[in-house]
């Protein structure tokens, strides 16, 4: 028997919202198993759709496990053992994460570099670990032709060490080009108000920096990125970890609670679109929310905006940052290694009320960046090429993301859950109470196969029973024999026979 499956989220795309009507009609037997599908042409006619939505929709259920397709029949409604895996839970968003003590501040850091030592030194032919989309997703010859000639046009560019020192570092046309593609999402910046980086990374160290001192407490989502617990502990911050739901984001009643409760919670660090590593969307009603309360207690709200640029929609994505009033509490970072090119690492931010100390604090700690990355970003970001090779890049994850989520369904044990997002790289898995993603993370290794443990994205340790599986290269039949493997080792752990 399904679980109940909750009305569709009215921010999702069109064809997941009627894919979510459809998996309700399944749940609730009014479309029978064996039953056939509307053909794409009468469900064009009936929902007054495009054949992209209606295809959209049909491909979406067949990934998330409630249809099979038969070669020139049709889509058929799937056998019940065979289903969708139920979406990620929702935890309790009404109080941070439990247990703040001085013992979840520190450790996270040698935690993680051990985890990725041992994935670097083991003898690795599957990384589904890391979520940095391949070369073979990138137009590499019409970068290369770019740079090219911007070399060819200035000769000396890479020779270049002090020509930008009386701006900072940062070039003309690279703050005009963000300034103005900043606009179209809502942000009103003056160009001479982005600050290039190197990449989010920086951006967001930059920001903890300007606005915390050692002692501070920075909250975050739970879970979240585990290169930002990193950072804070670095930086001599304690994390204090807000839920996150994998539908809403960070729960904005959770954040309320922890600023009445803790007076040293000076920033909140979010990523509002495709939150890593969920994939949540925040509502634009929970945007205005955030910065709202931020501003009332006088905290920075630091906007990380690494995937804003995969959501998959035809509406305008607003940033926090739209938001903001003059008093200018969010401080929004913005990095392209992922949807442009990720050897160039190349990204921008506008510290609002804090952007003097940032530029303080970039040019004291890492000068310039670099002019070549800045000008290939102002010449390509939103141009045709870029456009097209955008949208390809966003189909072929999405084929990945319902292809791995299908195989998951499959072959991974009874009592798996996760939540299919609406554009991204990855999966967040939950697996039944008892498993252990360290001992999966270790017995993987010993085969070749690179995951991420939960245990690498919190403090809490809330998430030992968890998983992030990359999206990030095509599901060939040696994806389906890895995917294979992982389950049958996580069904042995679990006491399961193995699937499929």
């Amino acid at each position: 028997m399904l679980n109940a499956i909750p009305p569709p989220d009215k921010t999702l795309p069109l064809y997941q919202r009627m894919a979510a009507d459809y998996a309700q009609a399944m749940a609730m037997g009014t479309l029978r198993i064996g039953e056939r599908m509307p053909s794409v042409r009468e469900l064009m006619r009936r929902h007054g759709v495009s054949l992209s939505t209606a295809l959209q929709m049909l491909r979406h259920l067949e990934a998330a496990g409630h249809l099979e397709a038969r070669q020139r029949v049709g889509y058929f409604v799937r056998s019940a053992e065979d289903r969708a895996l139920a979406p990620n839970s929702e935890p309790d968003l009404s109080q941070p994460v439990e247990g703040i003590d001085q013992a979840h501040f520190i450790g996270i850091n040698a935690h993680i570099s051990l985890l990725l030592e041992q994935g670097r030194q083991a003898h690795v032919h599957t990384d589904i670990g890391g979520c940095t989309p391949p070369p073979g997703l990138f137009d590499h010859q019409s970068l290369n032709r770019v740079v090219t000639r911007l070399l060819r046009e200035d000769p000396t560019l890479l020779v270049q060490g002090r020509s930008l020192l009386a701006n900072q570092g940062n070039h003309p046309h690279f703050q005009q080009a963000m300034a103005r593609r900043a606009l179209a999402g809502g942000i009103r910046v003056a160009p001479t108000d982005v600050l290039a980086t190197t990449g989010n990374s920086e951006a967001v160290s930059l920001a903890l920096a300007a606005v915390c001192a050692p002692g501070d407490m920075v909250a975050v989502e739970s879970p979240t990125y585990y290169g930002l617990l990193q950072v804070v502990e670095s930086l001599q911050l304690k994390t204090l970890e807000i839920p996150c739901s994998p539908r809403t984001g960070m729960s904005i009643e959770a954040l309320e609670l922890a600023f009445q409760t803790q007076p040293r919670l000076k920033a909140v660090v979010v990523v509002p679109e495709l939150q890593m590593p969920l994939g949540a969307r925040m509502p634009d009603a929970h945007k205005a929310r955030l910065v709202a309360l931020c501003a009332a207690h006088g905290a920075a709200l630091i906007e990380d905006d690494s995937y804003g640029l995969f959501v998959e929609t035809d509406e305008v994505v607003r940033p926090l940052k739209a938001w903001d009033s003059t008093a200018g509490h969010v401080i929004y970072c913005q990095a392209f290694n992922k949807s442009l090119a990720p050897g160039l690492r190349q990204g921008w931010m506008n510290g609002g009320r804090w952007h003097g100390r940032v530029q303080m604090l970039k040019f004291a700690q890492s000068r310039n960046t670099q002019t070549l990355g800045q000008l290939i970003v102002a010449e390509v970001l939103g141009s045709p090429m870029h456009q097209r090779s955008l949208v390809q890049l966003k189909q072929q994850l999405r084929r990945q993301r319902e292809g791995m989520a299908a195989l998951v369904a499959r072959y991974f044990p009874l009592g798996t859950r996760l939540s299919l997002p609406a554009g991204g790289l990855c999966l967040w898995l939950e697996l039944p109470a008892g498993f252990s993603s360290a001992a999966l993370f270790n017995a993987a290794l010993a085969q070749g196969i690179r995951i991420a443990p939960g245990s690498m994205f919190s403090n809490s340790g809330r998430y030992e029973h968890c998983l992030r599986l990359a999206c990030t290269h095509p599901v060939t039949p040696a994806m389906e024999e890895v995917c294979r493997t992982l389950g049958a080792m996580a069904c042995a752990q679990l006491g399961q026979g193995a699937r499929g």
